[in-house]
């Protein structure tokens, strides 16, 4: 009898257990509620009209588009660690969190009146911008955007007075985020190359000055390691080694340049532009048809890879079997291809008018191609450099997927 009780009351127990599970799932899925995962997500810029577009990589379309940025001439894009928020740099000296789960700005500020760039820190708890007006570095919370230090620039008396009466001080360039929360940089001006290491209750300042004339761009090696200036004043480039600072920085590929022979300059390639590949960087030279390569345990020049024109960006997959490089006006529809152990040419593509940016999906399976002068975005497959889709997009340049959001330097 007891028996049958029990089988009874376990008999209900398991009825009602289910009608609430049954009931649960139903009230979920009336809730129609649509979630959104960030890790295949990116931005593009949409330089014209000073907006951004969402995308998702993985289905390769459009989710939204933003406006309200401000001037994206220039622009650039870093994470937040849980790659929910981009900041955009705009050269209004306009810093704009956008909310890439709400599909709308978080908060706006202009901080200068002419900026070129930032970096996030290590922890993700601070933004730099670079600024050229007025020159410095200003360093904010990445969650409100409070400002929490205001770097100035070296004073260049040469220069004289501002338009509103005060000094002139340097153009900041290069800036980039390092390990140990540090911020490194360049100042075009007055020749210096500046840390600003914030893991301390107090920011610190080293400088090192006299690196070269004029650093105009600069990069960091992936694994945070090297610091390189490129230098507009003369040919060279100068180093940082972060894991020794105390040799100071030295100069490298004393011939990388515009030479003697003074070559028509198109667009100056941007350093973040080069591509590092096993013990090679493959970088492109400056107003000439090459991509030079380069030893990167000693910083010399052991072959050159003849191009199609002047490269501007030369990009490594993922898997470093190959790098894809683009070029300066008027040869900027062309797309092309290396094998970077051979460093013979697999492919040439011809996608349309000025192709400005590629980005390479976080495994390397595809790419994505901004072409401004058609309004799209070409994806294509990187295995057989076969196109995939066109997305439609307004005047695109930058393109900024979320996993730069766990790598140094992007």
């Amino acid at each position: 009898m007891k028996n049958s009780r029990a089988r009874v009351l376990l008999a209900l127990l398991l009825g009602s257990t289910l009608i609430a599970c049954s009931s649960n799932t139903n009230d979920t899925s009336s809730n129609n509620t649509t979630y959104r995962p960030t890790g295949d997500l990116g931005v593009i810029i949409e330089r014209a009209s000073g907006q951004v577009q969402i995308v998702n990589h993985s289905h390769k379309q459009q989710i939204s588009e933003i406006d309200g940025l401000g001037d994206l001439s220039h622009a650039s894009i870093v994470y937040s660690r849980d790659e929910r928020f981009a900041y955009v740099f705009g050269r209004d000296g306009g810093l704009t969190k956008v909310d890439l789960l709400k599909d709308k700005i978080d908060r706006r500020i202009i901080q200068s009146g002419n900026s070129i760039g930032g970096a996030i820190s290590q922890d993700g708890k601070l933004v730099a911008v670079s600024n050229y007006t007025p020159g410095g570095v200003k360093v904010f919370n990445s969650d409100t955007l409070e400002l929490v230090a205001d770097i100035k620039a070296t004073i260049v008396p040469s220069k004289g007075l501002t338009k509103d009466g005060l000094p002139y001080r340097s153009k900041v360039v290069g800036l980039v985020d390092a390990p140990d929360n540090k911020f490194v940089f360049s100042l075009f001006d007055s020749h210096e190359t500046w840390v600003a290491d914030f893991s301390g209750k107090k920011v610190e300042i080293t400088k090192y000055t006299d690196i070269g004339l004029f650093p105009y761009d600069a990069l960091i090696s992936p694994d945070g390691r090297y610091y390189i200036a490129g230098l507009f004043g003369e040919d060279g480039m100068a180093l940082l080694d972060l894991w020794h600072p105390e040799k100071g920085m030295r100069h490298i590929l004393k011939d990388y340049g515009k030479g003697d022979k003074k070559l028509p300059v198109y667009k100056m390639p941007h350093l973040e532009g080069w591509a590092i590949a096993g013990d090679h960087a493959f970088v492109p030279a400056v107003g000439q048809h090459k991509v030079l390569v380069i030893d990167t345990k000693t910083w010399q020049q052991v072959a050159e890879i003849q191009a199609h024109s002047q490269p501007i960006f030369v990009m490594a997959q993922p898997d470093n079997r190959q790098i894809w490089v683009n070029f300066a006006f008027p040869d900027n529809n062309t797309i092309q291809i290396f094998n970077t152990e051979t460093f013979e040419k697999v492919n040439t593509l011809q996608p349309g008018p000025a192709v400005l940016h590629m980005e390479f999906t976080p495994r390397g399976e595809h790419v994505w191609m901004s072409v401004r002068d058609s309004n799209e975005v070409h994806v294509y497959d990187t295995k057989t450099q076969t196109l995939l889709k066109t997305i439609p997009s307004k005047s695109p340049s930058g393109i900024f997927f979320t996993n730069r959001a766990h790598q140094i330097g992007l």
